[in-house]
């Protein structure tokens, strides 16, 4: 299968590193960090709570604290105050509104994951809670069109345009 067509700036670079122009390397340097992305996991699933999180990760204290701090930095979480009663006002984690749009790139690693590395024990399911049938992504158009990998066009626009 052919690659995706480059056009405009991203076709005539040459050798040029892209950097910081490159959507990919930006959203890594925020999250592309295997447990930053365990981090947002866990969220996602409804747990938000420090000491949770830790435990459902495996990660240690420290590195959760620094992941959490860089999510919350990046806008991907935000802290909540909560109060158990008797208990003092403590933090738990929750999905802004940046952090719910980045849905589409867990669930993509979901199903990248159940297609290409067999797991020693269970799979994830993941379905339509309102008919029971399975959820998959596809790459659209904006028409519907379902656009195959050879039909991607990747234009490179200066940020005036």
């Amino acid at each position: 299968m052919p690659p995706v067509q480059l056009t405009g700036t991203l076709a005539d670079r040459g050798d040029t590193p892209l950097g910081d122009r490159c959507p990919v390397d930006r959203t890594l340097q925020l999250v592309g960090h295997r447990t930053s992305m365990l981090l947002l996991r866990e969220v996602f699933y409804g747990t938000g709570r420090f000491d949770a999180l830790v435990r459902r990760t495996g990660m240690t204290e420290a590195a959760a604290a620094q992941r959490l701090r860089g999510l919350v930095e990046a806008g991907l979480l935000e802290r909540e105050p909560y109060r158990e009663a008797g208990q003092r006002t403590r933090h738990q984690y929750v999905l802004t509104e940046s952090g719910h749009a980045f849905l589409p790139v867990l669930l993509a690693l979901i199903e990248w994951g159940q297609a290409h590395v067999p797991a020693e024990r269970g799979e994830l399911a993941l379905s339509h809670a309102g008919c029971g049938e399975p959820v998959h992504l596809e790459t659209r158009c904006s028409a519907g069109h379902l656009v195959a990998e050879d039909e991607l066009v990747v234009e490179g626009r200066r940020r005036d345009q």
